[in-house]
């Protein structure tokens, strides 16, 4: 039946689903895919494995290779392959790899991981008509041809599982007022990227909206790792919670050095904190205290959440974090899109995935009319370095 059923997704699938080829320049950014049947199905992952936001890349790429080794284990034959590629985090890469990946003929892509490197290819993957999905890019707008503007045209070929930032950061604004009793905030954050600009802007607009008070707004730029002078000026100021919006490689150092200087209110994130690399930065002894947002925490896991920890833990011998686990929902909603379409053909699989309703261990989901879900943030607790107590936060945008 297996055997059988591998054969009809096959034989109903377009001749644009050939099989993985090496690199012609022969470097290090070669596909990892040496498969040379021509009835396997190729999908494209594009993650960010090196350079510094590599632990979100990482957890990403073992998601999406896992989605894949269960829907071939499923089917009962290599149906599915990656061909995956480092971006290094460069925006300019990515451009370069993503009109490689076209090239390749791959069927879908999943990735890259960080707003910045994902909005550099969606103009490339959408002329060259290559269905992409983003994981992690929660940039405001991030699939509309003119992100400034909200009335723009969607990128018809892009579509994301995560929440944007607006609605991640109004949900710990709502947070911290409601259930931290916060009135005075002070707002930290990264202007060097538009994720960190994103989450500044939709925190302390809906921090005041409530009633509550942002006392200060301070910058830093990605890279920088010494903060106590701006942290010094911050302790004396009278706030009630510290917000940093940003990644885990700054984050970690704000937060240690933030302890050092004095100040103990809770410190708030996004789902940049989601890093192991977070607490060897920080110190756990640090995260008391401090909780981020996130679409995925193990804290009260479902049974179908349990099932993917475990087989995730079976493979890699490590947890998956909400990186792992976007991932795996991205690839395996692209493997669901195409069986559903009976065809790799790229207008076809577009329209299924815009009427796709489906079900994954990060929230069931079908798209809006920007091919955004919406989807409940969690809010987790860090207690010594350890994620807790996960609270679902639905934010009143419409107030």
């Amino acid at each position: 039946m297996k055997k059988f059923w591998k054969m009809l997704i096959v034989a109903c699938l377009s001749m644009t689903a050939l099989t993985a080829c090496g690199n012609d320049d022969g470097g290090s950014e070669a596909p990892t895919d040496s498969t040379t049947e021509s009835d396997t199905i190729k999908i494209g992952l594009h993650y960010e494995l090196s350079g510094s936001t590599a632990d979100y890349g990482n957890a990403e790429l073992k998601g999406s290779q896992l989605a894949i080794a269960q829907a071939n284990e499923r089917l009962g034959e290599e149906v599915y392959v990656d061909v995956t590629y480092d971006n290094r985090g460069d925006p300019a890469e990515a451009v370069t790899l993503a009109a490689r990946l076209a090239e390749d003929g791959v069927a879908g892509v999943v990735g890259p991981a960080t707003s910045g490197a994902s909005t550099a290819t969606y103009q490339t993957s959408n002329d060259n008509q290559v269905v992409v999905i983003s994981p992690s890019a929660t940039a405001n707008n991030q699939t509309l041809v003119d992100p400034s503007n909200p009335e723009s045209d969607v990128y018809d070929y892009v579509f994301r599982v995560c929440f944007e930032d607006t609605y991640q950061g109004a949900a710990m604004a709502q947070f911290a007022f409601d259930n931290l009793g916060a009135s005075k905030a002070i707002v930290y954050g990264d202007t060097s990227s538009e994720y960190g600009k994103g989450l500044m802007d939709a925190f302390s607009e809906h921090f005041t909206s409530l009633g509550g008070e942002v006392v200060d707004t301070m910058s830093y730029v990605a890279g920088e790792t010494e903060f106590s002078s701006v942290l010094t000026n911050i302790a004396a100021q009278d706030f009630d919670v510290l917000y940093i919006a940003g990644y885990y490689s700054e984050a970690g150092l704000i937060i240690k050095q933030a302890r050092a200087a004095g100040i103990d209110c809770p410190i708030l994130g996004p789902d940049g904190f989601e890093s192991t690399t977070l607490s060897d930065l920080a110190g756990v002894e640090n995260l008391n205290d401090v909780y981020f947002t996130t679409a995925y925490t193990t804290v009260g896991a479902s049974d179908e959440l349990q099932a993917f920890i475990d087989a995730y833990k079976a493979e890699y011998n490590e947890d998956p974090n909400m990186f792992s686990a976007l991932a795996y929902d991205s690839t395996n909603l692209l493997i669901q899109a195409i069986e559903e379409a009976g065809t790799t053909d790229p207008e076809t699989l577009k329209q299924t995935l815009e009427n796709i309703e489906f079900d994954g261990i990060t929230g069931s989901f079908v798209f809006d009319e920007t091919h955004t879900p919406v989807k409940p943030v969690l809010v987790v607790e860090f207690v010594d370095g350890v994620q807790t107590n996960a609270i679902s936060v639905n934010p009143s945008l419409d107030e």
